[in-house]
């Protein structure tokens, strides 16, 4: 049997002895959460750190705005988003909620605007079309104010002019808008420099208030003697130098405008502040009207029509226009029961000084109401006078009739009373009517009676002579005697020379008749004696 080989012993292996933990041991496998932790954090505080402003904007629609898409931008530049679109409690309004670059929260004050940018059109012009493409977003405005602020109230159309914008806002007072608009143009020699930026009613109800700004440069053209007047449309104007036609622009035929100017004659004065207030006219005739420092009111009787007169009627002294027609009024004399048509005027004194006197009025300026007093006694009245034939308009004229009857003012009455005399028109159907009642007062009737009886008287007369002149005359009496009847036939009741006769006084009264009417046509329109009867009056 084989031995078996003899393996050898193996060496003693130590028996291993766990080694207690030690607490202050950190497990590579937790240093990637504590990494990603820590990392989160940072993330985290920088988020809070770099986050922006928060505000609000209130808009009366929430049109075209979603939260998460609409943008904030000033002067195309992002600079927000809105993050949330919610209706006001009282659901008059929607609230929306944007979030700010951080770097804009300085600009967020109590004057600066906010509004919708969209397509839109007005004043002539459109605005917003990149919006069809892009998407509309939220324009800003930044304001100057150092008060800030978080909650806003948006416009609902974007402003004209930004706060930046170079140039001066004015304010405008007038009767009634027309046809302006927000947008609508402003004018400065026809050049376009500015534009109308809002509109309101006044409190009261009786005018509006405008406001308007001019671009610089053209901002300084502007002082506290400019005038300013609606430009809207085509001016008409039709007088003795012809027709003249003004217009600023095809725009301003369209959509209406405004211009100003400055009267050549004016004193030079500073350049307006801004937000200063000035009056709108309605026409430039009337804007650039001097203003006259001495006004005094007169009243003017007439007893004549006053056809064709209407308030702003010129005062005209031999082609200077010396006043203008205030009112037109009648009145009855309560004791004598007499109707009368008083005019009140406006009467400049200060237009019958010299042209080249230079200088303050005030000490120049005469004692008007003796240099007045003095006048009337030299015979100066008021007359109506017709200033278009045309149009039949009157206007009063002052000039001096020597032959007037004398007269002088009551100063006392308020306001005083200027004589005046019958107008040129009064004294022609004066003058008619005075013919045609001296026609009327003839008696044709009677005439053709004592012709008659004259007649007959010849007849008998006729008579004793056939029976007492001598036989030879009696061939001469009864030749005579023919000739007297023949007369007689001719004059008879029936004859035709007194048909005729009657007939002839018929047509003279019916000349007189029609003569009285063609005066009193002529009064009514005057204007008939170029143009004709008007088929109206036929």
């Amino acid at each position: 049997m084989a031995e078996t080989p003899h393996r050898p012993e193996p060496p003693d292996i130590p028996e291993a002895v766990a080694a207690p933990r030690s607490r202050r041991t950190v497990q590579l496998v937790w240093l990637i959460p504590l990494v990603a932790t820590l990392v989160g954090g940072w993330l985290a505080v920088k988020s809070v750190l770099d986050r922006g402003p928060v505000i609000t904007i209130s808009f009366k629609s929430a049109e075209s705005l979603e939260a998460g898409k609409t943008k904030i931008k000033y002067k195309d530049v992002e600079v927000g988003l809105v993050t949330g679109v919610a209706l006001a409690p009282d659901l008059s309004r929607v609230v929306v909620t944007a979030e700010l670059n951080k770097y804009a929260e300085p600009y967020l004050v109590e004057d600066t605007r906010f509004w919708v940018a969209r397509a839109r059109i007005s004043g002539g012009s459109i605005t917003g079309l990149g919006t069809l493409l892009g998407g509309s977003y939220i324009g800003v405005d930044i304001g100057k104010s150092a008060t800030e602020r978080r909650d806003f109230i948006g416009l609902e159309v974007p402003p004209v002019f930004t706060i930046d914008a170079p140039g001066r806002e004015f304010v405008l007072r007038g009767d009634s808008l027309g046809s302006l608009d927000v947008g609508s143009p402003v004018f400065f020699r026809r050049l376009r420099v500015g534009q109308i930026t809002s509109y309101e009613l006044n409190k009261d109800g009786k005018g509006v208030t405008l406001k308007v700004f001019v671009n610089a440069p053209y901002d300084q053209y502007v002082n506290a003697n400019t005038r300013f007047w609606e430009a809207s449309g085509i001016d008409v104007k039709l007088d003795a130098g012809g027709i003249e036609i003004n217009t600023q622009s095809l725009a301003s035929i369209a959509i209406g405008g405004i211009a100003f100017q400055t009267p050549a004659t004016a004193a030079v004065v500073p350049p307006a502040e801004p937000n200063a207030a000035f009056d709108l006219f309605s026409s430039r005739a009337e804007a650039m009207r001097r203003r006259d420092a001495i006004v005094d009111t007169f009243t003017l009787v007439f007893n004549e029509s006053l056809r064709g007169l209407v308030p702003g009627a010129p005062v005209d002294f031999r082609g200077i226009v010396v006043g203008e027609v205030v009112s037109i009024n009648t009145w009855i004399d309560p004791k004598t029961a007499a109707l009368s048509l008083p005019v009140e005027i406006n009467f400049y004194p200060e237009r019958f000084l010299l042209r080249n006197q230079t200088g303050p009025i005030a000490g120049r300026l005469p004692n008007h109401q003796a240099v007045t007093d003095a006048l009337i006694a030299r015979g100066l009245r008021a007359q109506l006078r017709t200033g278009n034939l045309l149009t039949g308009q009157l206007y009063i004229a002052f000039d001096f009739f020597p032959d007037a009857p004398k007269a002088k003012i009551d100063w006392t009455k308020k306001p005083p009373e200027v004589p005046t005399v019958a107008g040129a028109a009064e004294d022609l159907r004066v003058t008619v009517n005075s013919i045609v009642k001296k026609l009327d007062k003839i008696d044709f009737e009677t005439i053709g009676a004592n012709l008659q009886q004259t007649l007959q008287s010849t007849d008998k007369v006729m008579q004793r002579l056939d029976t007492e002149l001598a036989p030879e005359a009696h061939a001469m009496i009864r030749e005579v005697r023919s000739a007297i009847v023949a007369i007689e036939r001719v004059t008879e009741a029936r004859s035709p020379l007194q048909q005729d006769a009657r007939e002839a006084m018929r047509e003279i009264a019916r000349a007189a008749k029609a003569f009285r009417q063609l005066s009193d046509y002529l009064e009514q329109h005057p204007e008939a004696l170029i143009r004709g009867k008007s088929e109206d009056a036929k």
